[in-house]
């Protein structure tokens, strides 16, 4: 069943991990005082964390499992210090997978940065992969910090 969470800004909180099991997740919804839409979703004592998705419109299917938040989607994931911003975001929960088109940008603590046209997070992989828009290119910044603990082949 498809359904819509709101005109407007909408919010929507979930537990970012993998479902493996088909009645696991529970998505409610509900209004506060404000009118704003608010719509929860938890898979239990999930170690993944928590994440606030914040856009213009989302709708939630709890037969597939599927999450799509269209129109200024904003993503805060604190316990990986990161946000995200995208035109769509869509959480494939069964699947472990989040999937961000237009204009992504994905910033993280530390000055980690990354813009593309498309990011695809493998959430059990712990794994991104990006795609740009036709005709140009992914940017990615990095910080690399020393460790002075680190040993590699070029440590004497």
């Amino acid at each position: 069943m498809l359904r819509p969470l709101g005109m407007g800004m909408a919010a929507l909180l979930i537990t970012l991990m993998p479902l493996h099991d088909a009645h696991a997740e529970q998505v409610s919804q509900s209004s506060d005082r404000s009118g704003e839409t608010t719509a929860s979703a938890s898979t239990g004592d999930a170690p993944g964390g928590l994440i606030t998705i914040e856009s213009d419109s989302q709708s939630a299917d709890n037969l597939t499992g599927v999450v799509t938040a269209a129109g200024n989607v904003r993503i805060v994931y604190p316990s990986r210090g990161m946000v995200a911003t995208a035109r769509q975001a869509q959480y494939f929960s069964r699947e472990g997978r989040l999937v961000l088109s237009g204009d992504v940008d994905v910033t993280q603590d530390g000055g980690n940065a990354l813009r593309a046209e498309r990011v695809v997070y493998l959430l059990e992989e712990e794994r991104a992969e990006a795609e740009p828009t036709p005709g140009q290119q992914v940017f990615t910044q990095m910080v690399i910090r020393s460790d002075s603990t680190l040993q590699t082949p070029l440590t004497p």
